[in-house]
């Protein structure tokens, strides 16, 4: 083989080197895992190729280059070629042969049991301690028997089967007690608490959330397969006050954020069931102490829990539930049974004060630090209990306060918390603010008290003024904060600032309104003769315009003043307004002589505006330029 030939071999292998480069590095950002086999060498490029080489090498002057080894040259083999782990979701069929029809055996299997038990009763098969006997075997048998399963591979079987032992467990100790008598409460309250506590160990050992739920849920049962029909408050509650313990213990240290929905569902049924049933006025201490207790452990929890985004878990729908449903409905929850507790004692005027101390516990709750702040649930976390605490200020006002005064706790609110989100530079607290602003203003209009004889001195008038000094004030807060340099958000002070504006003049025009009205009408109501009715609504009708053009007069004078075309625009729409009340009703409303006073002063008041613009004052026809 000549120089030549020996070149274009050491061409080829080098371009061969470079394709399986550029194909392994391909492979890698696919996730795609390259099998080599090192074991045996492969000698045969090597052979055919380093003779030629080392010739050329010598005969031309060319870069002198090492001899390729066969681990240099070798094509890796693909024979392991495999895609990198994936989580991969289960389909609609796998779900229900492998979840579904699981919990469905389960169902069956114990149901069998049951109707095993009642057939053996029935037929006198077996004495009753040989029945409790054979239970308490068969079902630790089976909880033995599944861990068979689990060191095979098989885990959710085995965790169907303990399942299943645990429900045998359950259903003998209750008959034990229930049906044969043979064993007292305690002694089959201490047995069950037992076979609850192996479960809980199991879970904790083997790291199973599945084996924890099935013990929170005996758990739970335990109460009901022991009951007597009687009242214990306090050993129900002491018993469930522990249970919970355990769960906050559970998802504060695993991320099993299902366990605290389910606690928080199993306590919320037997309190609702045990005060519909037992609660009398002369317990009211001693059911306040533990619900107040229940409250505060699920009020905490969600700072507790460990979600399961910080493990790689794969249930965020249950850290959803455990951060934000379960908070919230424990609220709701809580001051609703204070309110129901002090209502039946008649003392329901202590419920503004239950609303504002739950507020205040939510305002402090946000001093503690969460545990969210490790993967980013801090903020959503504070941001509801501050929601939260808003909410319970807000229906503590209608409770306490109602008319005027409900109207004015609204609106205060509202203007204390455009304060505070000004402070603070809280999004949160703005929409609140304008929530409970909302709401006052609708209480404004909706159930504001009627006006009295006294114009202008009267409740509705006062309240009405409250409001335009409360959007007075929201309106140079908001002007403050737009001047200021924020950081970039989805809320513009700007715009909060024009709206209050906005709101203050309406809010004249509607103060005054209601006065012009109520005046007017309540002179003809004193003059005694409806047959001048006619004439107080002409008087009515003409000061109604007289005013409109007025204020519009006013408006468009401070907008030009303070060079605000937010002002003159709200002027011309008013003025608009005026002019199509002159040329509708006040020509058939008023008399002649007052139809002349009309038409003359809105006609002058025109000319004036007309000038005022044509004079340009303001460079408007430059600025259209």
């Amino acid at each position: 083989m000549d120089s030549r030939e020996g070149k274009e071999l050491q061409a080829e292998i080098a371009a061969l080197r470079g394709r399986v480069w550029q194909l392994e590095e391909t492979l890698k950002e696919y996730g795609i895992a390259l099998k080599e086999e090192s074991a045996s060498p492969a000698p045969a490029v090597h052979s055919v190729a380093a003779a030629p080489i080392a010739a050329a090498a010598d005969s031309e002057a060319v870069v002198p280059e090492r001899s390729l080894s066969a681990a240099e040259v070798r094509v890796p083999q693909f024979a392991a070629l495999e895609p990198a782990p994936a989580q991969e979701e289960q389909s609609l069929e796998s779900r229900i042969g492998s979840q579904w029809f699981n919990r469905i055996g389960i169902l069956a299997v114990l149901i069998a049991a049951a109707w095993f038990l009642k057939l053996a009763i029935d037929n006198h098969w077996i004495g009753p301690a040989g029945r409790v006997l054979i239970g308490l075997v068969a079902g630790a048998g089976l909880i033995a028997w599944s861990e068979r399963f689990r060191t095979r591979g098989y885990a959710a079987f085995s965790y169907s089967l303990k399942a299943i032992g645990s429900g045998v467990l359950y259903l003998s100790l209750w008959a034990a007690f229930s049906l044969y008598h043979l064993a007292d409460s305690g002694v089959a309250f201490a047995a069950m608490i037992a076979v609850t506590a192996f479960n809980g160990f199991l879970a904790w050992v083997q790291d199973a959330e599945l084996l924890a739920l099935y013990a929170i849920v005996g758990g739970f049962s335990t109460p009901l397969l022991l009951s007597t029909g009687e009242n214990h408050e306090v050993g129900l509650f002491t018993y469930l006050l522990l249970l919970n313990l355990a769960v906050l213990v559970l998802v504060a240290l695993k991320p099993w954020s299902r366990l605290l929905c389910a606690a928080f569902l199993g306590t919320v049924f037997f309190f609702a069931e045990w005060s519909a049933t037992y609660y009398r006025a002369d317990e009211f201490g001693t059911t306040a102490f533990f619900l107040a207790v229940f409250f505060l452990i699920f009020a905490w929890a969600p700072r507790l829990v460990r979600l399961n985004a910080e493990d790689g878990g794969t249930h965020p729908r249950w850290d959803t539930l455990a951060l934000v449903v379960v908070p919230l409905a424990n609220a709701g929850l809580g001051f609703l049974g204070y309110y129901l507790m002090l209502d039946s004692a008649g003392s329901g005027a202590a419920a503004p004060w239950v609303a504002v101390a739950f507020a205040a516990f939510y305002l402090l709750l946000l001093r503690f630090p969460a545990r969210g702040a490790i993967h980013g649930s801090a903020a959503a976390t504070s941001a509801l209990h501050l929601t939260i605490a808003v909410v319970f200020l807000t229906i503590a006002i209608p409770l306490k306060t109602h008319g005027r005064w409900m109207t004015i706790g609204w609106l205060a609110e509202g203007a204390a918390l455009v304060w505070l989100a000004r402070r603070i530079g809280s999004t949160l607290l703005t929409v609140l603010a304008l929530l409970c602003l909302g709401m006052g203003l609708i209480a404004l209009v909706m159930v504001n008290p009627k006006a009295s004889l006294t114009p202008v001195f009267n409740e509705r008038f006062g309240t009405y003024l409250f409001a335009i000094a409360v959007c007075g004030l929201v309106t140079w807060l908001a002007m403050g904060a737009a001047k200021e340099p924020r950081p970039e958000s989805g809320f513009s002070w700007k715009e909060l600032a024009g709206a209050s504006g906005l709101a203050v003049n309406a809010l004249i025009v509607l103060a005054v309104g209601w006065e012009i009205h109520a005046y007017w009408w309540y002179v003809a109501w004193r003059g005694d003769d409806w047959t001048l009715m006619h004439d107080y609504r002409m008087y009515a009708q003409f000061t109604y315009s007289a005013f409109f053009m007025l204020f519009g007069a006013v408006l468009l004078a401070v907008g030009f003043w303070r060079r605000v075309a937010f002002l003159r625009w709200q002027a011309l729409v008013l003025l608009a307004v005026a002019i199509g009340k002159v040329f509708t009703v006040d020509v058939s409303a008023l008399s002649q002589g007052y139809r002349i006073l009309s038409f003359l002063g809105l006609g002058a008041l025109l000319l004036a505006v007309s000038f005022a613009y044509q004079k340009d004052w303001l460079g408007l026809r430059k600025a259209a330029h």
